[in-house]
């Protein structure tokens, strides 16, 4: 066994006063031990036997972190038989720093599979986080383009889920194009390429849908298509988004967060691409429809334009000339009869009026031999006073006048001197 010196300072190290590497070695394995024996969580990447001892390594299950871990054969004995890589485990482990070789390694004094229970609790509350921040409200959701003219595609490079998307995709509508991106669909590397492939798609500005596609698997292989970055992912995307995972039972997280989830590749293709036989076949039946509607709409039409022209009243239109000629008659000889009496009236009426006018005009006065005397300045007299003998007058007689003079004046009667 090798002894080390024990520190020659336990001042801080200086290029005049440096440590010796046994020293630096002795401190690291003293600041290790203290750390003392912890329980991790992780996934077995690496479990290879040799001499009856365990040589591996544990990676973290959400970042790029692994360590790497030793069983002695004395505890292997007591671990859980069956564990290999793949397996997600917790483990206690206690870290080892090998001062005389400079290493650190972790001692497993006990190891145990992480139950379905744990994993179906961790999941589920992961579901209620993400459903209490709305990820897998309905109204989020996007409705799919009828007709995509390009599909993104994540998947397993060459795997079945690949080859029956594409495959029945181009049988129902030839014409359209894929761009597929291969992930890694189980295991470590799975959620990382499932997230740069949903990224790499949704910022293509060419794809109009995205389908993430598995086929099936059991609950651990699928473990992935729950995992917290998938999913944020799929929801941030602004492209729709199938899922087609392909498992009935305990379905991943990416289903009910995707705009769509389709229960194999074959129904995603089915649900994301047309048939063009049967879109063919619809519209026949719509253009067949339509046309039958039409032409009964016509027949409708040109029967009712048939009946109404076998109505007397368009059969011939001489009546319409005749009803009118006798009305045109009555209304003629109404409107003369009502004229003439007008007329009549109106004559009657002037007459009178005429009469009246005669009856208070002064030349129907003097035609009843009266005559109006006038001084020489037109003055007209009304009795003899103010008159003087050889005055000249002028009278206005009913047919004409005559200049006279006046004699010496006659005494008034008593009738003008009471009048005066």
């Amino acid at each position: 066994m090798t002894e080390f010196a024990a520190p020659s300072t336990d001042g801080p190290a200086t290029a005049e006063s440096p440590w010796p590497v046994a020293e630096l070695s002795q401190k690291i394995k003293g600041y290790i031990d203290r750390l003392g024996s912890v329980w991790v969580e992780g996934e077995i990447t690496q479990w290879g036997v040799s001499g009856g001892n365990v040589y591996g390594k544990l990676k973290d299950l959400s970042v790029d972190a692994t360590v790497s871990f030793t069983v002695w054969s004395s505890v292997k004995a007591k671990l859980p038989a069956g564990l290999a890589q793949g397996d997600r485990v917790v483990a206690l482990v206690k870290a080892n720093w090998w001062v005389k070789g400079g290493s650190l390694t972790m001692q497993v004094f006990d190891m145990r599979r992480v139950g379905l229970g744990d994993l179906l609790e961790r999941l589920e509350r992961l579901r209620q986080q993400l459903r209490g921040e709305g990820l897998f409200d309905a109204a989020r959701k996007q409705r799919l383009p009828f007709l995509p003219q390009c599909i993104g595609l994540v998947t397993g490079k060459d795997s079945d889920a690949e080859k029956d998307v594409l495959r029945n995709a181009q049988l129902r509508w030839p014409n359209v194009r894929f761009r597929v991106h291969h992930a890694a669909v189980q295991g470590d590397r799975a959620v990382g390429e499932l997230v740069a492939g949903i990224r790499a798609l949704d910022a293509d500005p060419e794809v109009d849908v995205i389908i993430v596609a598995r086929g099936g698997g059991d609950f651990q292989n699928l473990l992935p298509f729950s995992d917290e970055a998938v999913v944020r992912a799929a929801a941030a995307a602004t492209t729709p988004l199938v899922s087609a995972i392909g498992h009935e039972n305990d379905r991943p997280l990416l289903d009910d967060v995707a705009d769509l989830r389709a229960s194999t590749p074959t129904d995603a293709a089915k649900r994301v691409v047309p048939d063009v036989g049967e879109e063919l076949a619809t519209m026949q039946q719509v253009r067949s429809r339509m046309l039958t509607r039409v032409t009964g709409a016509i027949a409708t039409e040109v029967d009712r334009i048939a009946a109404i022209r076998s109505r007397p009243s368009l059969a011939s239109g001489a009546w319409i000339v005749d009803s009118r000629a006798d009305e045109l008659t009555r209304m003629v000889a109404r409107g003369a009869e009502l004229t003439a009496r007008l007329v009549e009236r109106a004559h009657l009426d002037l007459g009178e009026r005429r009469r009246q006018l005669r009856a208070l005009s002064p030349q129907h006065t003097l035609d009843r031999g009266y005559a109006i005397v006038q001084r020489a300045d037109g003055a007209v007299l009304r009795g003899p006073a103010g008159v003087v003998a050889d005055e000249p007058l002028r009278l206005t007689l009913a047919e004409g006048r005559l200049d006279a003079r006046a004699d010496a004046p006659a005494p008034p009667t008593p009738d003008a001197e009471t009048d005066s």
